[in-house]
């Protein structure tokens, strides 16, 4: 399976928001990475429905949306009513996560879970077969431009023999501090999905950025 780039818009110039989703559709990308933040899960607040609905209309790739909100299950048709094909929820904001994956997947959406950097991997051995995606978080969530999390190639080392040993066809996404420093580390250790998002969007030639990251890792 061909490993996938997925820029992160929430490094996108929101005052030229068409004009930056245009470039992802031009691009070598393959999804579009959306986080949604409520203040509370995080501290910090980044845009909500009608900025999802303006995307939908014209992103012409995946879209793939990242909830770091308190109680997500308020929101589920709601995000798949948007035009959300992956809707990847946070195990730290989920009290019956089974249940949510459900739900999400009764939506007619594919199932993330998310991990914070300091939650361990085994807490998902009882729904791995479960989920479609695993998001490994490399930075703490909340903020973009970060430094990446060194401690994240183990984590991703471990999820992955955790897939195999489950015989899950879970996919290994990566949020935060992606560039072409550690992507092939990270695909070397398992991931399926880099999530880019200051990387691309602050490059003066972000379509090329892409393209280059995109080859790094065929």
């Amino acid at each position: 399976m061909s490993k996938l780039i997925a820029p992160s818009i929430l490094a996108a110039d929101f005052a030229n928001l068409q004009r930056d989703i245009e470039m992802v559709n031009a691009s070598e990308a393959d999804w579009f990475h959306i986080d949604i933040m409520d203040g509370v899960f995080v501290p910090n607040i980044s845009f909500g429905m009608p900025v999802l609905k303006a995307i939908s209309k014209h992103a012409t790739k995946t879209i793939d949306v990242h909830l770091m909100i308190v109680d997500p299950d308020r929101y589920i048709k709601t995000f798949a009513e948007l035009g959300a094909s992956i809707l990847t929820v946070h195990y730290e904001a989920c009290t019956h996560l089974h249940r949510t994956i459900q739900a999400i997947k009764d939506a007619g959406m594919k199932a993330g879970v998310a991990l914070n950097p300091h939650t361990p991997v085994a807490v998902l051995e009882d729904v791995i077969t479960d989920v479609d995606l695993v998001c490994i978080m490399s930075v703490n969530p909340g903020f973009g431009g970060q430094s990446f999390i060194e401690n994240t190639y183990k984590k991703v080392s471990q999820l992955k023999h955790l897939i195999e040993f489950s015989e899950s066809n879970c996919q290994i996404e990566i949020d935060g501090g992606v560039t072409d420093k550690n992507a092939n580390k990270l695909i070397e250790a398992g991931a399926d999905i880099l999530v880019a998002g200051s990387y691309v969007f602050k490059s003066d030639h972000p379509i090329d950025t892409i393209s280059n990251l995109k080859n790094q890792i065929a």
